[in-house]
């Protein structure tokens, strides 16, 4: 089930998780710190038999069963302080499948003598998009709430983390080991649109607690741009109109870049894209993985976004024989 590329020897690991959720929260925050920090992956978990498939792939009519999702583990050698152990889930399985799995990835991490693991989920909240977002957090142990409470975080007194991204801390309890979810607070209206103030807000918890000295610039003008498209499409829907009247403050043009911006946040989710241009990184190199990376497209009906670079592959292995 878990491939592995090399074994690292690590230095009291923490380990953070991360699967696809509401605000893409939880992956884009981890995705966030894989990149700024230059994770190594490690590992592949090929979790076959936790999907099935619901439907198949057709291309020039021809049908073909589609990718089943992965899972990959990283890690990142810390100059200071606590060595980090990183995965991220393509997708979560069915619920009935959640704690197998989560079984078996914790039982993988347990030999690098991880004693501490942190996930990320999305916390809704009767809130406005302009405001600041907040964390919440919950552990499986008194310690580990009080040694985050100084991290500007509030205790999540009742409730529950739905999906992996909880399912994997009561296992990680059962397991002897110590488990804190950090819940980004976002707004019940765009639980379907990324959130970088909660990835900001989670980071700046794990920056203070790990010492990491993130650079958060790129995540802070995304959230700039964020609220604005939403604050465009919230007066669009309302049919705001300048005081004193006038003509509508979108023309078409506006009304059509919102749409778009908005329909990519929504129909895929960063953690798709990302897989996505990981294959085509791959494709350049090696076209045979192109058959893989149309299954993906194909898979999202994100083809037509892509077509003249996905085109453009075969374009450039012609011109490469000509040569």
């Amino acid at each position: 089930m878990i491939k592995e590329i090399s074994v690292p020897k690590l230095k009291n690991p923490v380990f953070i998780i991360a699967w696809p959720g509401m605000g893409e929260v939880a992956y884009k925050s981890a995705l966030f710190l894989k990149e700024a920090l230059q994770f190594k992956m490690f590992a592949k978990l090929e979790a076959h038999e936790f999907f099935k498939p619901a439907a198949v792939i057709v291309d020039k009519g021809i049908i073909d069963l589609p990718t089943m999702p992965a899972g990959f583990f990283y890690y990142y050698k810390a100059p200071r302080g606590r060595d980090i152990l990183l995965f991220l889930g393509d997708a979560q399985p069915p619920l009935d499948k959640g704690e197998q799995l989560a079984r078996s990835i914790i039982a993988y991490v347990k030999k690098f003598r991880t004693k501490l693991v942190i996930s990320f989920a999305a916390k809704p909240e009767p809130t406005d998009h302009k405001n600041p977002s907040h964390v919440w957090i919950a552990s499986t142990h008194k310690e580990t709430l009080e040694t985050f409470k100084k991290f500007d975080a509030k205790i999540l007194a009742e409730g529950q983390v739905s999906g992996l991204n909880g399912i994997i801390l009561g296992v990680a309890k059962h397991n002897k080991m110590k488990g804190l979810c950090l819940l980004g607070e976002i707004p019940f209206y765009t639980v379907q649109i990324e959130n970088p103030k909660a990835n900001i807000k989670i980071l700046t918890i794990i920056d203070a607690f790990l010492n990491l000295k993130l650079d958060l610039a790129p995540l802070q003008e995304r959230a700039k741009f964020i609220e604005q498209e939403i604050d465009k499409l919230i007066a669009y829907i309302k049919g705001d109109a300048p005081q004193g009247g006038g003509p509508s403050p979108l023309n078409e043009e506006d009304i059509d870049k919102i749409k778009k911006d908005l329909t990519a946040f929504t129909k895929l989710p960063q953690s798709g894209r990302q897989k996505i241009e990981d294959l085509f990184t791959e494709a350049q190199s090696d076209l045979s993985r192109a058959s893989e990376l149309k299954q993906e497209l194909d898979r999202w009906n994100v083809y037509k976004e892509y077509e003249d670079r996905f085109l453009d592959l075969f374009k450039k292995q012609n011109k490469d024989k000509g040569n």
